[in-house]
């Protein structure tokens, strides 16, 4: 289990299962990697991206560093000893650093939201029994992880920790001044049986199970949701939710306002412990289709606006699933407890369970009204809903937001030229990177840890001195179209083997953060390699990007990571690759819309430069 990072920092309120703990005691620790190893590519990752003058200021300063009486050596060998002693020397701060200690909205800026295929409903009754369907397959997987029946994972033929399946479930992240924290209610003493769902802004406590234990049936679902709908449409309420998408010292001061009044506070409690929270939404205005797609990525997101609906929502809770009237439908996740894959798994699993026939319909009987959560508003908690309303609205305005599928091939290409989908993806970011701006950049792409006990992730650095003379040779006319072949396919290995790095913990952003937090822990003055101008440039990613492979033909998103930089998701299916631009307005050297037009260009250069050009003897 994850250490407690102090009075609830994490918080397990759950015993583990012991099946699940016999698995997670199996699995490896994350490994500390080799000082020179990581230091000798933070050298080479640097070579593209920094003038020579500030790469030969940060050899000096590497080789102070790592020399003899150096504090690297000193550094290195405590991250060690941290090692033997925890866990996951790395998964503790990781939370605080990452997550917990950051003061920025989590709306856009830390959660992800996903877009799932449109559906066709034809009036709000149809939007409730989707979602009556949707509620019972989450729970049949829940049951999967409640008996212990979820299979590992593996990759590679190496089982992968499942310890994220089992903190997605009746989990929420709390505001706090300084630091916020997260609470499991998934194992308690009295562990909980309902679920949050919201509609005209008003939040609703459902029970979903039966004092037996056995699940409510869809038909259930549907009538409670059915009374849901028809008494909030009686009130128009001030939508609450609005204040969780606050940056997060303006929210623990407004949650705490707000808890002050008993009512409220009982109402919060609800939301926080419910297992999953279930938006219902109301339309949005019709567009164009493209446009209509970018729309629904930005309800996921951040839902559209105070005139939308964000104030339907409950941004710290772990799991919310969208369901709007318009079939547009989806989820945002508060990304503290787990990354992406649980949450496509259980998607996966819903939209295989949605396609099962019905089973007969038992017997309906008496259900209880739904709780009603009330919310006792003063002037002082008015006053910080309209604050949130303008901050968000500001957000929403601020984001650029594209989504694209590309139509021309999938996945099944890259594989037919013996190529990484992954890495060819990665490798036409950098080229339409390169054409717009005319250099390249510092590239994160998520690399899951999940091989050791309690992995989250690394970082794959795509960008790399074999990509950097891909992307110059692209353009050249003067070379010849082969040595670009031979180019294209030493950047794509060249990904390709520092993502199998990656995955076995020997990358190097996590091992420098390490070394980082351990002379803070330490107390002695940071070290010079880390105050360094070469540092931040390599820290400063102006692609965020993550692939999200799924079986659903679903799309991803979430915001830059820094201000004059794109978040680009993208899944690759077999003949097609669904693409998720961002970037801010407010900064006018990005456009979300341009990057995707110059990937869509890459991808076809690259495509016609290997049909023109076949390698023999593949």
């Amino acid at each position: 289990m994850i250490k407690p990072l102090g009075y609830l920092k994490l918080i397990s309120l759950r015993e583990v299962p012991r099946r699940f703990q016999a698995h997670q005691n199996s699995l490896p620790r994350l490994p500390v990697p080799p000082l020179q190893q990581t230091l000798d590519h933070y050298l080479q990752i640097l070579k593209p991206i920094v003038s020579m003058e500030e790469w030969n200021n940060t050899k000096r300063l590497v080789d102070e560093f790592q020399g003899s009486g150096g504090v690297g050596a000193q550094l290195q060998k405590r991250l060690q000893q941290r090692a033997r002693k925890t866990d996951n020397w790395l998964s503790e701060w990781w939370l605080k650093t990452a997550y917990l200690q950051s003061r920025q909205p989590v709306v856009i800026h830390s959660s992800p939201g996903l877009v799932l295929p449109k559906q066709d409903f034809v009036d709000f009754q149809a939007q409730l029994r989707f979602a009556a369907r949707l509620i019972e397959g989450a729970l049949d997987f829940k049951a999967m992880i409640d008996n212990e029946t979820l299979p590992v994972e593996y990759l590679g033929g190496n089982p992968l920790c499942m310890n994220q399946y089992y903190e997605i479930f009746s989990s929420c992240r709390i505001p706090g001044l300084k630091e916020d924290s997260v609470i499991n209610y998934s194992k308690t003493t009295k562990p909980p049986v309902h679920i949050t769902i919201v509609h005209n802004f008003q939040f609703f406590e459902l029970d979903v199970y039966h004092s037996d234990g056995s699940p409510f049936s869809a038909d259930q679902i549907f009538t409670q949701l059915e009374k849901i709908r028809n008494s909030s449409l009686k009130t128009n309420k001030e939508p609450v939710g609005i204040l969780t998408s606050s940056d997060r010292n303006t929210w623990a001061k407004a949650y705490n306002n707000l808890i002050k009044d008993k009512t409220n506070k009982a109402s919060v409690h609800s939301i926080q412990k419910s297992i999953f929270t279930v938006c219902l939404d109301v339309s949005i205005p019709w567009v164009s289709e493209n446009v209509f797609k970018s729309q629904v990525a930005g309800q996921m997101l951040h839902g559209g606006g105070s005139k939308q609906n964000s104030g339907n929502r409950w941004f710290d809770k772990t799991l919310q699933f969208i369901v709007g009237e318009d079939g547009s439908c989806g989820l945002v996740y508060e990304h503290t407890p787990a990354e992406g894959p649980p949450f496509i798994i259980l998607l996966d699993h819903i939209m295989e369970f949605l396609k099962k026939p019905e089973l007969v319909r038992s017997p309906m009987v008496p259900l209880p009204m739904p709780k009603k959560l009330y919310f006792n508003i003063t002037p002082e908690i008015k006053s910080d809903i309209e604050k949130a309303k303008q901050n968000l609205n500001a957000m929403v305005q601020d984001l650029d937001l594209t989504v694209q599928v590309f139509t021309h091939f999938g996945k099944n290409f890259p594989k037919s030229e013996k190529m990484s989908p992954d890495g060819f993806i990665q490798m036409a970011l950098q080229l339409a990177y390169y054409r717009i701006y005319g250099h390249t950049c510092s590239t994160y792409e998520s690399a899951s840890l999940r091989m050791f006990h309690l992995g989250r992730t690394d970082t794959i650095r795509s960008n790399s001195m074999d990509s950097f003379n891909f992307v110059k040779a692209m353009d050249d006319t003067e070379m010849m179209a082969q040595m670009k072949v031979e180019l294209l396919r030493k950047a794509v290995m060249a990904h390709r083997l520092y993502a199998d790095k990656a995955i076995r913990g020997e990358a190097i952003d996590r091992h420098l953060l390490g070394l980082k937090l351990q002379a803070t822990k330490d107390l002695m003055s940071m070290p010079k390699v880390f105050m360094d101008k070469s540092y931040a440039i390599a820290m400063h990613f102006n692609l965020s990007t993550s692939q999200v492979p799924s079986k659903i033909d679903c799309a991803f998103c979430f915001g830059p990571v820094v201000h004059d930089g794109y978040g680009v998701c993208y899944n690759p299916m077999a003949e097609h690759i669904n693409f998720v631009i961002s970037a801010y307005n407010s900064c006018a050297k990005t456009n979300a819309a341009s990057l995707n037009h110059y990937l869509e260009e890459a991808l076809l250069d690259m495509r016609t430069l290997l049909q023109e050009h076949p390698q023999t003897n593949l």
